[in-house]
């Protein structure tokens, strides 16, 4: 507070400096200092103190002298209109020096546009690594994920006090869950709870696992007033500070809650972002602690936030010939897609464990779904990588996946949500969630970002890989991209069937007696309806790791 206090002291002294005229002129030869009154003079630095508090207290604006800009212009200004002689020239000076410093601000958006697209440094690449079919993908979309949270609202004591925050993914010993805080539902209701009661958490990979309520008591939260509130508490412990982005909740491996949020420069002229690391605080004491990128604690996985990462995507596909081609020519220009469920970005785990953020790219040209490339951003570091896709072929965007689903579900009214790229058996492809009116999951939609006409859906993820990798047999595409793709050979006796009709075909699950499962579809094989308990077979199939092992040659003794 004392910090707040002394600022705003300094800029209430010296904005009484700059508005009254110190001297008056009564002749031409004679300046003699200008009489005002201490008391006006104390009055006017007290109400200039009191307004400079109000403005930073309220706002939690940085406070760098370079924040002063407009007051500055204004002032001088007023400075020089009221006074005489060599003090007008002088303040005349310093209103002038104002204007240029001010106009120097408006404008660098036209001039920094190169250093905003040298700050992002992508690496580029082809294609993402193929997933690896024995995982599952972290695919409940948030908004039902929310949904499931607010029916669960009733295990929050004094229920009527508080809402449900924002949600976030992220990795919790070794989980993948959604978390989201309890916040106080106003002011009054903040007067009366002093503290947020904890925080709720859902398994982001499983969207029949129910919600659960954490008891972890936070002062310092978004919604706490004054002192509490944690975006001040943050300006107040970090008065310079350039933050940018909404502060996030993280939790650690044993549960304890932890307010986060980035911190970093403008790339020049109060213009621009690039984040250097992030500012954290305890919820429950206020304790704050300030990390570089390269020092963030290993259990926070969105060090950089969202909008960061959107920010510099924009810089990426626009700014790549400067900012006036980005208005006009265009040329080479590609606009981040805008479907991400944060901040127009989607986080996402990779096998590596790592949360990335994902976005694609489109053409600048409307009318257009055609995808230009991708991004991934790591989330704990900001580095990211552009990939272009297979260049031989043309890759619809994440809107066009969308469009798929909605006319696919038209009378039903459902939706897609929450689009992300992947490369399921070497083929790159959409996995969306659909959701009904009602924000209820209904299915996993999977679509060829190459051949729309390829796609599958099922009740989970995994069911509807197994479906999309027939789909994708049946469409005559090569499934030899798959993480541990090897073919081998095998031979022995059936012990087990199951056949299932899926649209105009059907798929056969086998059990040997070496002790695997195999599925093969009648497309690939059409002899293999007839296969029976006790049939003797060769085939070949794909070592993926899977339970169900895809076959891609069958041969039943006896039908040949």
């Amino acid at each position: 507070m004392g910090s707040i206090l002394l600022f705003s002291l300094i800029v209430g002294i010296i904005t009484t400096v700059l508005i009254l005229p110190l001297f008056t002129k009564e002749d031409e030869t004679e300046p003699k200092p200008f009489s005002i009154g201490v008391v006006s003079i104390i009055v006017l630095v007290l109400l200039f103190t009191i307004g400079a508090f109000i403005l930073y207290y309220f706002t939690n604006q940085d406070r760098n002298w370079s924040s002063l800009w407009p007051l500055a212009i204004i002032v001088t200004g007023l400075g020089m209109f009221v006074s005489k002689g060599m003090e007008q020239k002088v303040k005349g000076v310093l209103f002038l020096s104002s204007l240029v410093f001010g106009i120097y601000i408006m404008t660098a958006p036209l001039f920094n546009a190169d250093e905003k697209y040298e700050s992002v440094e992508m690496a580029q690449k082809e294609e993402i690594t193929p997933f690896d079919e024995t995982k599952t993908p972290a695919s409940v979309p948030p908004d039902f994920a929310r949904n499931k949270m607010r029916k669960a609202f009733g295990q929050v004591p004094n229920t009527s006090y508080y809402e449900l925050g924002s949600l976030q993914i992220q990795k919790v010993a070794g989980e993948f869950v959604y978390i989201a805080p309890v916040e106080f539902s106003g002011f009054f209701r903040w007067l009366n709870g002093d503290t947020t009661p904890g925080y709720f958490t859902m398994s982001a990979t499983d969207s029949s696992d129910n919600p659960k309520f954490i008891k972890s008591e936070m002062a310092y939260t978004p919604s706490s007033y004054f002192h509490k509130n944690l975006e001040r508490h943050m300006r107040m412990n970090n008065p310079n500070a350039i933050f940018h982005g909404d502060a996030q909740l993280e939790i650690d491996d044993e549960g304890k809650p932890h307010y986060i949020r980035s911190y970093g420069e403008f790339i020049s002229a109060r213009n621009g972002f690039t984040v250097h690391g992030i500012v954290m605080v305890d919820p429950a004491t206020g304790d704050t602690e300030t990390f570089s990128l390269d020092e963030v604690p290993e259990f926070i996985d969105g060090a950089v936030a969202p909008e960061a990462v959107s920010l510099q995507n924009s810089y990426y596909g626009n700014y790549v010939h400067g900012f006036w081609n980005s208005k006009f020519g265009k040329k080479d220009v590609k606009i981040p897609s805008d479907e991400g469920t944060e901040a127009n970005v989607s986080p996402i785990f990779g096998e590596d464990g790592v949360m990335y953020y994902f976005t694609d790219f489109t053409s600048p040209k409307e009318g257009v779904d055609s995808m230009l490339g991708y991004s991934l951003t790591n989330g704990r570091t900001g580095e990211s990588t552009y990939y272009t896709g297979n260049l031989e072929e043309s890759y619809m965007d994440s809107a066009g996946a969308l469009q798929i689903i909605e006319k696919r579900f038209i009378e039903k009214e459902w939706h897609g949500e929450m689009p992300v790229l992947y490369n399921f058996y070497g083929e790159a492809s959409w996995l969306t969630p659909v959701l009904d009116s009602n924000g209820f999951l209904q299915n996993y939609f999977i679509v060829s970002a190459a051949n729309p006409e390829i796609s599958a859906y099922a009740t989970t993820p995994n069911e509807a890989l197994k479906l999309y990798k027939t789909a994708l047999q049946r469409g005559g595409s090569s499934v030899d991209g798959t993480t541990q793709g090897e073919d081998k050979n095998v031979s022995g006796s059936v012990v087990r069937v199951f056949k299932e009709r899926v649209s105009d075909y059907t798929l056969i699950s086998f059990y040997l007696d070496n002790k695997q499962n195999f599925v093969v579809s009648s497309e690939t094989s059409p002899l293999a309806i007839y296969l029976e308990e006790g049939d003797q077979i060769e085939a070949v199939y794909m070592d993926t790791g899977e339970m169900f092992l895809p076959v891609k040659e069958l041969n039943i003794s006896g039908l040949e």
